[in-house]
């Protein structure tokens, strides 16, 4: 094909600039009669080169196609690019934590290319019609727990009566837990899975049972550096999960425009827990002090990159970017150094709402 385009311009280079340099040489007192020879010309060209172009209409699909695929890689790029305020509140309060002497707020950025994207805090209604029929898994450590239960708030209501006994259930040590929201057909599962080997099995599980939720969140890290201590060991077992992920969510590439989707012939989504940062100083034992030190939470963070499982890496899965919300939030947003305010866990999964719309084509 493209050496025929070679020849057709060739061709039409000859036909067109030969006749005209000649006859640009005879009729040089004859204007009109010479542009309207070159007219002829051009426009027998034209004729000649229109079998080996596209059709308007096909170039203009193609960009289209080309645009919107690119606004949605922009979006999910984007999604993370929150800003926090946190101010402190009179202190005659009677809270009883340090952590409510802070008012924290955030918001996306107000940037141009954020901004185009239409970023939104959805409510308990827009996330009852998103989630609607759905099953939600979210596994991993406590800080997966803190998604859970931030999920679980906005469906059901922060201050609900349901949500008191949900966070007592769910919060009971090291254990799975499942609801069904009858209203909407939902159902969530928190399964406790603290090791990348945990996580590993129940992705290879739902391939073996061929039954598959349709959103996944997941993340672990923490648990390995404090019990395993070994970076490359955490790396390695992150690229064998994501060589099992890749299996159910094919990684995506311009060719496919609608994304592909899980072995079923479902669509699933799928997402990646980042590490909270550590403030050493106020972890509270020892060995997590000696363990979890400034100098190991960085190597683990370089062999999450180097795995290549997050998507800005060319991996599958979204990022929640749990380490940028909690630095930009600071040390007045936890208590112990490594778990925080529950504005924090509520960011993550407004984070994961939006791209969930971007993924799927929806609008609210």
């Amino acid at each position: 094909m493209l050496g025929a385009i070679h020849f057709g311009v060739l061709a039409a280079c000859f036909v067109l600039f030969v006749p005209m340099a000649m006859a640009g040489w005879h009729l040089s007192r004859h204007k009109m009669l010479f542009f309207s020879g070159a007219l002829f010309i051009s426009l027998a060209v034209c004729v000649h080169l229109t079998p080996y172009f596209p059709s308007v209409s096909d170039i203009v699909a193609s960009v289209s196609s080309v645009v919107v695929y690119d606004h949605r890689v922009s979006c999910i790029n984007e999604v993370n690019q929150i800003v926090w305020d946190v101010r402190p509140r009179p202190r005659n309060n009677n809270g009883s934590s340090k952590l409510d002497y802070f008012e924290k707020n955030w918001d996306w950025v107000r940037s141009r290319k954020v901004l185009s994207c239409e970023f939104q805090k959805l409510d308990k209604f827009d996330v009852s019609e998103l989630l609607n029929g759905s099953w939600i898994v979210v596994a991993g450590d406590s800080q997966a727990r803190f998604v859970a239960l931030s999920l679980l708030g906005l469906v059901l209501g922060s201050g609900s009566e349901a949500l008191g006994s949900v966070r007592e259930e769910l919060f009971k040590r090291h254990s799975d837990y499942s609801i069904v929201v009858k209203e909407i057909g939902m159902k969530v599962d928190f399964v406790w899975a603290p090791y990348e080997k945990d996580l590993d099995d129940l992705v290879v599980s739902y391939k073996k049972k061929n039954k598959y939720p349709d959103v996944v969140i997941m993340g672990s890290g923490l648990w390995h550096m404090l019990h395993v201590n070994n970076a490359s060991d955490f790396g390695f077992q992150l690229k064998e999960l994501r060589s099992h992920v890749e299996l159910l969510v094919p990684v995506r590439t311009k060719g496919e425009e609608g994304g592909g989707g899980s072995v079923s012939g479902r669509s699933m989504h799928m997402f990646w827990i980042g590490m909270p940062v550590l403030i050493n100083g106020m972890l509270n034992t020892d060995e997590k002090k000696e363990r979890m030190s400034d100098t190991v939470w960085h190597e683990y963070d370089r062999s999450l990159g180097e795995s290549k499982i997050l998507r800005q890496m060319g991996g599958p899965l979204v990022l929640l970017d749990v380490q940028s919300f909690t630095w930009n939030c600071g040390p007045q947003c936890t208590l112990d150094g490594m778990h925080y305010d529950s504005a924090v866990y509520d960011a993550a999964v407004h984070v994961m709402l939006n791209a969930l719309l971007i993924e799927s084509h929806q609008t609210l």
